[in-house]
Order: C-alpha cells, then sequence, then structure tokens
C-alpha cells in the first residue's frame, strides 16, 4: 500500500484521526464491502493522495468492522468522507462525487501540489543551484497550467543560466495584468544580460558567418561563442550542421561542444530532449 494510505482499526484509530491529522490533513474514507458507490470512489482518493505525496493521509475505514467509530462520528450514509484537522472534523461530503468536486474541496485546505515543487527549487536557489532548481519549476509551471508568476521565476533561473531565448520567451506570455516587480525586474536583467551578449567578437563572427556560411572553422568559433554567452540553441544548431558535414570535424571537438553543452541544460531540459533526439539520429 502507498505510504500516504492507512487502513484505520481499534489500535491506530486515536493516533491516526488526532495525533496524525495535527500535523497533516487526514482524509478519511467510510465505506463498506457492500456498497458500489464506495468501490468507485476510492480509487480517486488514492489517486488524489498518490498525486498529493504525503501533503495529506488517506485514512480508510471499513464502517461495517468499525461500527462505534462511524456511529461516533454520526456517519449516516456510506460512502461519507470527513477531512480532520487537529483531532477535528473540518470538511467533507456523503455519497460518489466527482474528481473535480473533491478536487475543490481539498484545495480548499491544503496548497496547490505544485507549491512543494517551488519551495524545493527556491531552497536551490539560495545555494545557487540553478540547474538543479530549473527541472522543478518547469514541472511546477506545466503543472499549474502556466501560471504567471511561476512563469517569472523560471525566466529567472534561466537568465541566472544565460539562457536568455527561453527567458524572454516566458517574460513575452506574461499578461500585463501580471506585470509585477519580479517581472520588471527579470526584464531589466534580461536587459542587461543581452547587452552583455552583443560582444564585438560574436558580431564580428556572425557578420564572417553570414557572408560564408560554408565556412566550418566560422561556424565553429561562433557556436562557442554563442554557448559562452547564453544562447544554447543558436551554438546547437550550428555544431549541429558542422557535425553533418563533418561527424569527427576537428578530431571530435565538435562533437564534444555539442554534448558538452546539452548535458550543461541538465536531465529532462526541453532544449537539452530535442538536440538529444537530434544527435541519436545523426549517430544511428
Amino acid at each position: 500500500m502507498s505510504p500516504h494510505i492507512i487502513d484505520i482499526t481499534q489500535e491506530n484509530a486515536q493516533q491516526v484521526l488526532v495525533e496524525e491529522s495535527r500535523s497533516r490533513l487526514v482524509v478519511v474514507d467510510f465505506w463498506a464491502d457492500w456498497c458500489e458507490p464506495c468501490k468507485n470512489l476510492m480509487p480517486i482518493l488514492e489517486k488524489l493522495a498518490n498525486e498529493y505525496n504525503g501533503q495529506f493521509l488517506l485514512a480508510k475505514v471499513n464502517a461495517d468492522e468499525l461500527q462505534p467509530i462511524a456511529q461516533q462520528l454520526g456517519v449516516r450514509s456510506l460512502p461519507t468522507v470527513m477531512i480532520f484537522k487537529d483531532g477535528q472534523p473540518i470538511d467533507g461530503f456523503a455519497g460518489l462525487q466527482p474528481e473535480t468536486e473533491i478536487r475543490a474541496i481539498l484545495q480548499k485546505h491544503l496548497p496547490a501540489p505544485w507549491e512543494a515543487l517551488i519551495e524545493q527549487a527556491n531552497a536551490l536557489m539560495q545555494e545557487e543551484k540553478f540547474s538543479d532548481a530549473l527541472p522543478l519549476l518547469l514541472q511546477a509551471y506545466r503543472e499549474s497550467e502556466e501560471k504567471a508568476s511561476i512563469g517569472v521565476g523560471l525566466a529567472q533561473v534561466y537568465l541566472h543560466l544565460n539562457r536568455c531565448d527561453e527567458a524572454e520567451a516566458l517574460l513575452d506570455k506574461v499578461m500585463m495584468v501580471d506585470q509585477d516587480a519580479a517581472y520588471e525586474q527579470a526584464m531589466a536583467l534580461l536587459k542587461l544580460k543581452r547587452e552583455a551578449a552583443s560582444s564585438p567578437e560574436m558580431k564580428a563572427l556572425e557578420d564572417k558567418h553570414a557572408a560564408n556560411p560554408d565556412d566550418m572553422e566560422t561556424a565553429y568559433l561562433l557556436s562557442v561563442q554563442y554557448s559562452q554567452h547564453g544562447k544554447p540553441r543558436e551554438a546547437l544548431d550550428l555544431l549541429l550542421g558542422l557535425l553533418r558535414k563533418n561527424l569527427n570535424y576537428e578530431d571530435g571537438a565538435a562533437k564534444k561542444a555539442y554534448m558538452d553543452i546539452v548535458t550543461s541544460l541538465g536531465q529532462g531540459d526541453p532544449l537539452a530532449v530535442e538536440y538529444q533526439r537530434k544527435i541519436y539520429t545523426l549517430l544511428y
């Protein structure tokens, strides 16, 4: 059984309903073998208990076997669900309810599932472990259906990693109503990063590459500049073009540079996944 789900017994009822509910919510599901709606409700509750990953404990009570507990808590029909906090029921419902309705009831009392991801990411950012924070914020951004404040935080991480294009794409999505102080700060940092990245060396190489796109040495040098100035996509595109012409260019230096950039992006990063797929297609 999941660590987030427990069966109530006479022996553990006091500990779960009173003691455990002082540290987190306990969702108590009263059910019975003969109750068909109970059998339809339980998988929904179990799914949510695992999804919320310990933010609440699902406690299952067989009302036939534990009639005194059910009677003491005033259970009159099955299924009945009660939400306990600090030893007292604070909410609940009777009968089979759709998942959307159960989620709405839980969300009144619980932080959103992605908030734990944001807390972990913020702790890593305090330690300047931005590469480690990135996948957590990406997941939170997706799970929150692209909540603007999370998008701004994600953009700030990208900026710390000198990945201006990804940061700018996120900031462009922020509606005017959500453009707060954190957004303005990120936009200012983006402007500074863009200005710092416009080095004379890069501009000269860009002009030379534009004049002669087949010059492999210029393309390689420009890819190095791009990788050092927060333009991983541009760097990878140039290196991929080189590898398509000569897989062992510069005794494998181009291939190594390509893989180093992909690795630096972090496991699970969408850009890394995209370019891993492209290099594997080329190699195999």
